[in-house]
């Protein structure tokens, strides 16, 4: 769902109607009722505002979502999958919380996984360049429970062992692997949406949404290693390409689906 906003809704100053939406989940093969139940529960968690026009829902972007949808744009088409442009800094973060907080430890990992952050060790997290995690401590209520300092490797500091002690690389790099091989046969000449399985070539404003929310699947678990302390044959680069080649390919065809497809309305101041 986050994916389909970040497409067709993010800047656009709309809001969609629940119709639309059900019906370009369906061509993605999600039902009507996980699709009903997901916009609730967006809407309780405060992601999105309903809008009432005569007899028909109409959905739109929060300031939460719209700050969390910025995010993963700027991840996807301006940071990038690789970190070519390491500065030698670390960000170090240490936590602790009561044994009783399950939730909001669970919340804090989630969060700075997404960040870019691993655990160096228990309580201390750590992530390659400066890594800016105010906002999310301000979300959660855990400012007072977080300490974050900047940091750099000592001389003799295997910063390559360090990697792979924190983060599972090899799960990471399969991750990629198979995101390539999946969308790769899109990328040749003459492909179809159908060539990736499970579609049509009416499918793609759905191919893409699958595209999107394969891609982002991947990418939120990559805290974005500097590359000269990665294999040699890191495969993030050859995937990223193949999702920009293959997003690039779907754009005319989803936009025009999209325009037959969607019911939109004014969002409200």
């Amino acid at each position: 769902m986050l994916s389909f906003l970040g497409d067709q809704v993010l800047g656009r100053g709309v809001c969609v109607y629940s119709g639309s939406v059900i019906e370009v989940f369906a061509r993605a093969g999600v039902g009507e009722h996980a699709t009903r139940s997901t916009l609730t529960r967006m809407v309780n968690r405060g992601l999105l505002r309903r809008r009432r026009e005569g007899r028909r829902m109409y959905f739109g972007l929060t300031e939460r979502s719209e700050a969390i949808l910025r995010d993963g744009e700027q991840r996807i088409w301006k940071t990038g999958a690789v970190n070519r442009d390491w500065d030698g800094t670390w960000s170090l973060l240490g936590f602790s919380l009561p044994e009783s907080w399950q939730r909001q430890r669970h919340d804090l990992r989630s969060q700075l996984t997404w960040a870019g952050f691993g655990p160096l060790f228990s309580g201390l997290w750590i992530a390659p360049g400066e890594v800016d995690v105010s906002g999310i401590l301000a979300e959660l209520g855990l400012s007072a429970h977080v300490k974050v300092f900047r940091a750099r490797a000592d001389i003799g500091m295997d910063i390559a062992e360090m990697i792979n002690d924190t983060w599972d690389l090899a799960e990471l790099a399969d991750r990629y692997r198979a995101f390539d091989t999946a969308w790769r046969p899109l990328r040749e000449p003459g492909a179809q949406p159908g060539d990736a399985g499970g579609g049509t070539p009416e499918d793609a404003l759905a191919l893409r949404l699958r595209l999107a929310t394969a891609w982002l699947d991947v990418i939120r678990s990559d805290p974005r290693l500097p590359v000269q302390h990665l294999p040699a044959d890191w495969p993030a680069g050859p995937a990223e390409e193949t999702f920009r080649a293959v997003h690039a390919c779907l754009d005319a065809p989803a936009r025009e689906t999209a325009r037959r497809v969607l019911e939109t309305v004014p969002a409200e101041a």
